[in-house]
This record gives structure tokens, sequence and C-alpha cells, in this order.
């Protein structure tokens, strides 16, 4: 089940395809796939050119697969445990040139994952975007510097059938997409 966005406005059909799924079958994605997403992303605007963002990713069936999915919050785990891999969004706070903090870095890392989100969509890889994750746990996994700071995990993986999940994912995943309307999140001055 491929949930459209409906749109108040003309959006392009790949931002109304793109939702974060949690169905995820047991068809693997390639190094290659997720490559192509990363580059995707690595093509953000960002202040001064900075290009602040860091991945790390694994893919199933690898320890840094594990690694990462001990890592995440109790409700995230049941449904992620189908996910072909994960994508971890890091920040790096300074600017690279003189070490002056970055105020911009968090939102432009944002950018980036923006991009890869729409690049796996358009290889009909769907993705979900997760904030619930031990960040301390994971930062000490992964050795993070103070530098840098982790933003989220993606887990990322073909669309199966939702009915296979088990409540509450499963009457997520078939709620319909609602967002706020234009005129609630902007106004003209």
């Amino acid at each position: 089940m491929i949930k459209h966005a409906i749109t108040q406005f003309p959006v392009l059909d790949l931002i109304k395809q793109r939702w974060s799924a949690r169905s995820f079958s047991s068809r693997g994605v390639t190094k290659e796939q997720v490559l192509t997403m990363l580059e995707a992303a690595s093509w953000a605007a960002s202040a001064n050119n900075e290009q602040p963002w860091e991945f790390v990713y694994a893919l199933k069936g690898t320890p840094g697969f594990d690694t990462i999915w001990n890592c995440l919050m109790p409700g995230n785990q049941p449904w992620n445990k189908h996910a072909a891999g994960f994508i971890v969004t890091i920040a790096r706070k300074a600017f690279s040139a003189n070490g002056n903090p970055n105020a911009n870095a968090e939102h432009d890392s944002g950018i980036a994952t923006g991009y890869l989100l729409l690049q796996a969509a358009s290889m009909d890889i769907y993705t979900h975007p997760m904030g619930g994750v031990d960040k301390a746990k994971l930062s000490a996994e992964l050795k993070l510097t103070e530098d840098q700071k982790l933003l989220c995990v993606i887990s990322f993986g073909y669309l199966d059938d939702a009915e296979k999940l088990e409540e509450p994912f499963k009457s997520r995943e078939l709620s319909a997409r609602v967002r706020k309307p234009v005129a609630e999140i902007a106004k003209e001055l």
C-alpha cells in the first residue's frame, strides 16, 4: 500500500509518494543503492558550502545493523527488525576552516537528509527517520566526538504488506497521511 499525499497545491509526485513506512520486506538493498542515496545527500545546500553532514550506514545481516538496532528505543525495535538497513545522520557542529560554531549545521544536515529521502523514494526504497534512539548509547558506539551531534537514525527498505505488522504499528501504517494546511504554517508578510 502506497500512501500518496493529497495536497492542496501541486507538488512533485516524488514528494507525494514519500512517507515513513514501517512495513519492510525481506528484499535487500545493495551497498551501491545506499551510496546512491548518500550521493544525493551530498549535493544539498549548506552555509559556506561546509557540508556539515556525516552518515554512518549498516545493512541487515551485519554487526553494524545489530549495533544500531540495539540502540533504538523499544517502540521502534519491533517493526525495524525487517529493515534492509540503517543510516545514522550526524552533524558536525563547528566549521572546519576555523573551528567556530556552525549555527546552521543541523539545518543543513536536515536538508541533506531530505535529499537522501527523496532519492530513496525515487528508487522505490522507503525510509523512516527516527528520533526514538538512545542517542548517548549510539554516539558512544560510534565513538562520536564533541564536534559531532547524532541527529537521527533512518531505517530503509522495500515496502511490504502492512497486515504483517503487530499493533499499534499496523494501524499507524494503514492510517491516512495528514499535514497541517499551508495557511497554518505560512503567512505572507
